[in-house]
């Protein structure tokens, strides 16, 4: 298959498969399984930042010390944006600034914000599934995988404080899936862009990378202090490994049976 067929594939499938996995969550499964996915999901992303988009930046740059400053100016700057709340994560059912605030005007105008912020988040993945596909292949696989990963939590997360803000289950389903779908617009649009300007790509996996890192050290591992004892100290360090060896198996499987 051609890159761009990879692409439209990978942002298909990745925002589908988050969407219906976090529906059947959000609606079947009780909701204290969904710390569960956020440790798996943090060790998906820290794997796929430190052991594939990073290294792939920094052999794509020829220059480790710029990567590695694009990498910080890029935390810097999501931190800055979620600040302005124009990058937003929620991946439990109460974290700062989604708080559910019940039925009526309020409540309509937090899942607006949840469904504009959500849409923005799945544009940049799709431009970052697009930049790791035009470098390799194998490495947009294991992106996908790793996107995947933390974008379930998350997805069950907005389902939740859309039907606590009054939305229908149809409708939150509806908006979600429709949400999902600037993941393609994200990947069609850095295809076309980035075909002429190959030279940014480097740059967008530095800041992939730095995406990653942010989510899963600023936005996901605080929630998990919440819970201090023992058992589930023991048992969020075991998820987190199997999704870092999640990230290694799948590099692994692509490597042998991937597109070339």
């Amino acid at each position: 298959m051609t890159t761009l067929t990879w692409i439209v594939g990978a942002a298909i499938a990745g925002g589908l498969l988050s969407v219906l996995t976090a529906a059947v969550f959000a609606f079947k499964v009780r909701a204290s399984w969904v710390p569960m996915l956020v440790s798996f999901a943090i060790g998906a992303l820290l794997g796929a930042a430190f052991l594939e988009v990073l290294p792939e930046a920094i052999i794509g740059s020829g220059d480790a010390t710029m990567t590695t400053t694009t990498v910080l100016a890029g935390i810097l700057g999501f931190f800055v944006l979620e600040k302005l709340v124009l990058w937003r994560h929620c991946h439990i059912e109460s974290c700062e600034g989604h708080e559910p605030h019940g039925h009526g005007h309020d409540g309509s105008r937090s899942g607006l914000m949840i469904l504009v912020g959500d849409t923005f988040h799945n544009f940049v993945d799709g431009v970052l599934i697009a930049a790791a596909f035009m470098e390799d292949p194998r490495l947009g696989l294991v992106m996908a995988v790793a996107i995947v990963a933390h974008e379930i939590p998350q997805e069950v997360g907005d389902f939740l404080i859309l039907l606590h803000s009054g939305y229908t289950k149809a409708r939150a389903f509806l908006y979600n899936l429709l949400s999902s779908l600037a993941t393609l617009v994200g990947g069609l649009l850095a295809w076309f862009a980035l075909s002429t300007a190959q030279g940014a790509i480097p740059h967008l996996l530095a800041l992939a990378a730095a995406s990653m890192i942010y989510v899963a050290v600023a936005d996901l591992i605080p929630g998990l202090h919440k819970r201090p004892e023992l058992h589930a100290t023991l048992q969020q360090v075991l998820l987190i490994g199997a999704g870092i060896a999640t990230i290694v198996l799948t590099h692994h499987l692509v490597e042998g049976y991937g597109p070339s």
